[in-house]
């Protein structure tokens, strides 16, 4: 049997997730969190308020909110307890691939105060992408791609966006995207929504050619949820 990856038509490997850990309560780790915070508050803006999750299965992912300024017009999401733990990389990638929080942003009258579905979901598709890799002893990095689920469904009943990329935060500042903490490094990586149209051109032509699509049409981890498929 060979050991070649499996790889999509663009070329990209493709991980798959099977069966997920036992179920096991997770804690949010403080100092973790006083690192990410101050990392936000020195690199991004005063964090309003924190989001945490009533029950966490994996890891205990919070999501810290910075409110739009008229500096920064945008509300920016930022996740801590991802890293509370290494992820699982493959075999030939070293540990310093093992350590990540994610990032969002969203536009400034987006009601961020509101848990209606329609409004709360980008909080609840960072938890789930930061919880991923640690129910499967898996991986997730730059150019990756996370469907909502294994049926690619919509985020919410208002909106056909159904998975993300993970690329580069255009909007959180140049020094933004690492942060030393203990004896490893954590890396920040935005998140970008995409429709299925786009999951599916990423698969048949490879990430350069999504994310040369996504830079043509200035798309970023700001969340626009009117805009048009690029695919």
């Amino acid at each position: 049997m060979s050991d070649e990856p499996e790889r999509s038509p663009g070329g990209d490997e493709i991980y798959r997730y099977s069966e997920s850990r036992e179920f096991e309560i997770a804690i949010g780790d403080l100092d973790l969190i006083d690192a990410v915070s101050e990392h936000i508050e020195t690199h991004i803006g005063e964090i309003a308020f924190v989001l945490h999750p009533i029950i966490s299965e994996h890891a205990h992912i919070d999501v810290h909110v910075v409110e739009a300024t008229e500096e920064r017009p945008w509300h920016t999401l930022v996740t801590s307890g991802m890293s509370a733990r290494p992820m699982t990389p493959p075999d030939d990638l070293g540990p310093e691939h093992s350590y990540l929080e994610l990032t969002m942003a969203l536009p400034p009258d987006w009601p961020i105060r509101h848990r209606d579905r329609r409004h709360y979901w980008p909080f609840q598709f960072l938890q789930f992408i930061g919880t991923l890799p640690h129910e499967y002893d898996s991986w997730v990095w730059l150019g990756h791609t996370i469907s909502n689920g294994p049926d690619s469904e919509p985020l919410a009943e208002d909106t056909e966006f159904c998975g993300a990329l993970l690329w580069y935060p255009e909007h959180a500042g140049p020094d933004f995207s690492s942060l030393a903490h203990g004896d490893h490094t954590i890396f920040f990586l935005g998140v970008y929504p995409l429709f299925m149209a786009e999951m599916d051109f990423k698969l048949e032509h490879g990430t350069e050619a999504l994310t040369d699509r996504l830079e043509a049409a200035a798309i970023t981890e700001l969340l626009n949820p009117t805009r048009p498929t690029i695919a």
